[in-house]
């Protein structure tokens, strides 16, 4: 039992140090020439030992996005909490992750089109890794609840709309630029899209 748990541990440690590792190196040195020998190399540890942990090398992004969201989620769970205005905690969320995003900007396309993988199962990964759209749906829920939202589209429907649109908005702005910040065109972007939930 003890053997189990102390392998167990090494296994999570090797896992943290791989992932630090590649993070690293997607930052530094970009995440297209970042190769899996190059992080396996800098990590001590066989490629086939990264691929064990990691089956592509996008997988390590996912657990990047994973981490970026759930911060995400538990400041906007923090804020509603203490009575931030829903409309207020939604824009501070949007405003956090496009700063985020700005300042990494090499790690969207990757991270996007991991989304929009032809590879059904590797799509459905990274919905699941990468949840906006569960994010902006807890904190549109009290606006739902007082009646604040339109009626014949869904919670779920009109979160996941707002998020997608994050998702192309912010490739479009790090493949091709912009003469705004991304923040800008996000703060823009958001005003519109709650002008057409918005009960009226």
């Amino acid at each position: 039992m003890e053997s189990t748990s102390l392998r167990e541990r090494q296994k999570e440690r090797r896992r943290a140090r791989i992932y630090a590792v590649a993070i690293d190196m997607f930052k530094q040195g970009g995440f297209q020439t970042t190769t899996a020998t190059d992080i396996a190399r800098a990590s001590n540890v066989s490629r086939g030992t990264f691929f064990n942990y990691y089956p592509y090398k996008e997988a390590v992004l996912l657990d990047y996005g994973s981490e970026v969201f759930e911060g995400l989620r538990l400041h906007a769970e923090q804020q509603l909490a203490a009575g931030t205005a829903p409309m207020t905690v939604l824009q501070d969320v949007w405003m956090r992750l496009a700063e985020q995003n700005m300042l990494e900007r090499d790690l969207i396309p990757p991270l996007a089109y991991e989304v929009l993988n032809p590879d059904p199962e590797r799509a459905r990964t990274a919905y699941r890794a990468l949840p906006l759209g569960k994010v902006i749906e807890m904190i549109l829920r009290p606006m739902q609840h007082s009646g604040q939202l339109r009626a014949d589209l869904s919670l779920s429907r009109m979160s996941n709309l707002i998020a997608d649109t994050y998702l192309m908005i912010a490739l479009r702005w790090s493949a091709y630029g912009s003469d705004r910040s991304l923040k800008e065109e996000m703060r823009l972007t958001l005003a519109f899209l709650m002008d057409g939930v918005l009960r009226r």
